[in-house]
């Protein structure tokens, strides 16, 4: 049998019902959607007055009339409207642009590339608030006008009609209201839909507005959008009041924003935007961190909140919109396709930000200090999450320093660092306080060296993962590996160390009997100076501050065994090193109190405190004989 071609068939009314209730989830997107209509027709008008001087005096307005009593919604401009072909051609076939035809036709000059529509699907959505559409409309430089009524049941009727002038009216006669109660007719359900979706339409648009005068209710027009898109005017024209005008229309945050960021992308993918930088912190920074604040528009045109594909999750304490003239959308403009444009979009936000906040450290210390103060905890995340932009991150930090109060860059203790020293010395930890009294910084103190204080979670993944700054290494003070002056100082301790251990290893196997169950091993050490004990972390164990995040977050994590290190040169340590060799019978209550101090030092919980305050009282008890 002979090859055959056949094209696929379809119920049109079929197609039409899963249009409607398939492709958009939210309701109210069928006014953005006749809104972004009505602006694509005043755009087309605009741009054939450019070729055509007689067609280039009139005053666009995008008109919205809501009548209660016979439940009908009403959206008209007077744009360039629709001949009989086109009716049939754009809203008799569905999927058919009018808009892309129109810029294939060659009306594409600049005014032309920021035309909305891309895949004639948005006008069925009326369909899903409404039981029967008509439209009339006229095309510019024609005197006829056409109706159209359809009740979306995959037939419509065609037939002429009377227009005053050139443009399109749509009128929606309205469903009962929805599950969610809310009637288009409502002044301010209208007020809300275009506040959220169109407030920055270049034209205006005006609704019908109740007012009671004398008793009865009457109409009068008022523009209901701010056509105020600020992030499209030039910085020089836009005063600081109306910026900061915009952050709080944009945050609802009333407090003043620290910094903001201007997006001016021209080229292969051109894109407008305004990031902020709050000034504090949000609630719910870290209870969300898929939480973010840039709002993502089209053509001025709001299509989402919380657009996590344009900026890193790192930096999800902006605040800001971006708007594109290039992005693709899929047909419903709810969700972004997966396209290059996003990715260019991103890295040059990204490059942007980085930019303004190494302005920003450089010229107003004391606002980035504050900026970092809120958001660094976040920011940091990034050097793990990132690692390509993770030498920019880490030359944007700010680290608590033993050497000197207030916050240093790594730069900064790089020039400090002694000619000796083999990395950059860090600490990380629960508290900034807790860390200052650490007793594994002070031999490091004594010879002079700084230690920069790590309080934040992240911190630990940090030093764990070995980072480099500038190609010198970041080094964790509490591991065994972390350098302590020179070469030949090392070497020194090493022989000492190894001199002790048969005297030590009495009270070694004395402690792992009696705290086995919670120590992995037990170490001579000359760390300290003033402290007798300090704990360690396990090689392959998880820190304190990890252990009681993790906790919090409601995991379960099992008991982490730890290295207790005792000082071999402090006189308590010594004594206990003789008691362990004499078999003395009180040693045990000595080193039950000597690791429950040590590991309060590290911010951890006793787990038997009547016991531990037991065992003091009596050590108390026999201290004062």
């Amino acid at each position: 049998m002979a090859e055959e071609k056949f094209h696929f068939q379809s119920e049109a009314s079929e197609l039409l019902r899963m249009m409607i209730h398939s492709v958009y989830s939210n309701r109210d997107i069928f006014l953005r959607e006749l809104i972004s209509n009505a602006s694509d027709a005043l755009d087309k008008r605009r741009i054939e007055g450019l070729f055509n001087s007689e067609l280039a005096d009139f005053t666009p307005e995008i008109r919205i009339v809501r009548d209660r009593e016979a439940r009908t919604l009403t959206v008209s401009d007077n744009g360039i409207g629709m001949t009989r072909e086109e009716i049939v051609q754009y809203l008799g076939t569905i999927a058919r642009s009018g808009t892309r035809e129109f810029l294939e036709a060659g009306r594409s000059d600049d005014a032309g590339e920021k035309l909305i529509g891309q895949f004639g699907v948005g006008f069925y959505s009326v369909f899903m608030v409404s039981e029967r559409v008509s439209l009339v409309s006229r095309k510019l430089g024609t005197n006829d006008a056409f109706r159209f009524d359809s009740d979306g049941e995959g037939t419509y009727t065609l037939a002429d009609a009377e227009r005053g002038e050139c443009g399109t009216t749509i009128t929606l006669h309205l469903r009962p209201a929805g599950e969610d109660g809310k009637d288009y007719t409502d002044e301010w359900t209208i007020r809300d839909i275009i506040k959220k979706y169109s407030d920055f339409i270049a034209w205006p648009i005006v609704l019908n507005v109740s007012k009671r005068q004398d008793g009865r209710e009457t109409f009068e027009d008022q523009t209901i959008n701010s056509q105020k898109a600020i992030w499209c005017r030039p910085e020089a024209e836009v005063s600081e009041e109306e910026y900061r005008e915009f952050y709080r229309h944009l945050t609802h945050d009333w407090k003043e924003p620290l910094s903001r960021v201007a997006l001016n992308a021209e080229g292969s993918v051109s894109f407008r935007g305004l990031l902020f930088i709050p000034s504090e912190a949000p609630f719910d920074l870290f209870m969300n961190p898929k939480a973010g604040g840039i709002e993502l528009y089209v053509k001025r045109v709001f299509i989402m909140n919380d657009c996590h594909d344009l900026i890193p999750e790192y930096m999800r304490f902006m605040r800001g919109v971006v708007d594109s003239e290039d992005l693709s959308l899929n047909i419903s403009r709810e969700i972004l396709q997966d396209n290059p444009i996003i990715r260019v979009i991103r890295r040059s936000t990204q490059r942007k930000v980085f930019a303004h906040l190494r302005k920003l450290l450089e010229t107003d210390r004391t606002a980035y200090e504050k900026f970092w103060t809120a958001f660094g905890r976040v920011l940091k995340e990034g050097i793990v999450q990132d690692r390509e932009h993770a030498p920019a991150i880490l030359e944007l930090s700010l680290f608590r320093s033993t050497a000197q109060e207030g916050w240093t860059t790594l730069s900064a203790y790089r020039e400090r660092m002694k000619p000796e020293q083999e990395g950059i010395l860090c600490l990380a930890g629960r508290d900034i306080d807790a860390l200052r009294a650490s007793p594994k910084l002070e031999r490091l103190i004594e010879k002079g060296l700084e230690v920069l204080l790590m309080t934040d979670p992240v911190d630990e993944v940090i030093l764990a993962e070995g980072q480099e700054f500038e190609s010198v290494k970041l080094v964790d003070v509490a591991g065994d590996s972390a350098p302590a002056g020179t070469e030949a100082e090392r070497k020194l301790e090493e022989e000492k160390l190894k001199k002790l251990e048969p005297a030590f290893e009495p009270l070694k196997k004395r402690t792992l009997d009696l705290l086995g169950n919670v120590l992995e091993d037990v170490r001579p050490s000359l760390r300290m100076i003033s402290s007798p004990a300090c704990l360690l972390d396990s090689i392959n164990g998880m820190s304190f501050q990890m252990e009681q995040l993790m906790r919090a977050m409601g995991q379960e994590v099992r008991q982490q065994k730890r290295v207790l290190e005792l000082n071999v040169e402090h006189p308590l340590v010594l004594r206990l090193m003789k008691m362990a060799e004499d078999e003395d019978a009180r040693l045990e209550d000595f080193l039950a109190v000597l690791y429950d101090q040590a590991l309060i030092l590290e911010g951890g919980t006793i787990a038997d405190p009547a016991s531990f305050v037991q065992r003091l009282s009596a050590l108390m008890a026999l201290a004062l004989q």
